[in-house]
């Protein structure tokens, strides 16, 4: 190896060293910050999850002031006494963040190619179809409140009397309709901004090679949209799966047919029950995040990887260009045409 090869190798590398440095020193406010507002809660929550509101002492007559350790009761608890109640909730958690998830992703690529569409009034069409997820969540179940009153405007417009807040069924269906209106703009905005990245070209030579409508979007639009819409559904997906104030306001506290694991940290905790309801907390906390890393495990979202991480995964999964998404017959013209 030569002398100017190995000066070129160790000036790269005491570069590739500088940029380490400045990378962790830029990011160590974030770590810092982030284990001030995640870590040090959850091992609070632990440690409360051992103990139990005190009780009532019965020489004195009056409750002792400091709680009681009980260790591992607050969980055992959960499979016996208060089982039914916490697998309920984990039932309505797992169902709303499923079904509202799925139906707002569908609205939501239909949304954004809505938008994305060169039309007159376009800007219009898009601030009409962002209103419903810039109102607050609070406001939202209030006017949703109305529309689902046994005098409202959901019961005029069906022709039938229906109590959708006293029924299982009707509301948990109260409950979707109005998250999928709320929220399916967001993962329609997400969308539209992987839309716009799309180069016009690669349709214009798919329309050329006669391509469909139909095999355009499953072969170029969604492959190219992919990284967008999936950090879309996660985002989405972890907000719904620690749904409290939409329930909570529309349908009303301690109502099972809609009670969350969410709510129930909250039912807990406002009994001064602060040990069960760490347990609870825990399990939404354990819940969520292994929901996050298996999606990101199964959809390989890029959050935050780097752009080499990116190119080396790339020729791992043996994904090909935008042109290879084409149909059969367009490959082979494309091919014909560089022939000639």
């Amino acid at each position: 190896m030569s002398t100017d090869m190995q000066a070129a190798l160790k000036h790269r590398s005491q570069a590739s060293r500088a940029q380490s440095r400045l990378a962790w020193l830029l990011i160590t406010p974030t770590i810092l910050i982030l284990g001030v507002v995640i870590v040090i809660p959850v091992i609070q929550s632990l440690y409360q999850s051992f103990f139990a509101p005190p009780e009532l002492n019965k020489s004195t007559g009056f409750f002792d002031e400091a709680e009681r350790f009980v260790g591992f009761e607050n969980y055992t608890r959960i499979f016996t006494g208060s089982g039914d109640r916490f697998w309920n909730a984990v039932y309505n958690t797992t169902l709303f963040g499923v079904v509202t998830v799925v139906l707002e992703t569908l609205l939501g690529v239909a949304m954004a190619i809505i938008m994305h569409r060169a039309m007159r009034g376009r800007g219009i069409v898009r601030a009409s179809i962002l209103v419903p997820w810039a109102i607050p969540t609070a406001v939202s179940s209030i006017l949703w409140a109305w529309i689902f009153n046994q005098n409202g405007v959901a019961n005029a417009i069906l022709g039938h009397h229906i109590m959708w807040a006293s029924g299982d069924l009707t509301a948990k269906m109260a409950i979707i309709i109005t998250d999928v209106w709320k929220t399916a703009p967001y993962i329609g905005l997400l969308t539209l901004a992987g839309l716009q990245v799309i180069p016009d070209e690669v349709y214009e030579a798919a329309k050329i090679d006669g391509a469909t409508t139909w095999q355009r979007f499953t072969r170029i639009t969604l492959p190219l949209v992919k990284p967008a819409l999936a950090v879309a559904i996660l985002f989405r997906a972890l907000d719904a799966l620690r749904m409290f104030d939409l329930p909570y306001i529309l349908i009303g506290p301690r109502k099972e047919s809609v009670e969350t694991i969410s709510m129930l940290v909250q039912d807990e905790a406002s009994n001064l029950r602060y040990g069960s309801g760490a347990v609870y907390a825990l399990i939404l906390f354990l819940y969520v995040f292994a929901f996050a890393l298996a999606f990101t495990k199964i959809t390989h979202a890029d959050l935050g990887t780097g752009p080499e991480k990116r190119r080396r995964r790339k020729r791992s999964d043996g994904r090909l260009p935008a042109s290879a998404f084409l149909p059969k017959r367009a490959a082979s013209a494309s091919a014909d045409r560089s022939d000639s």
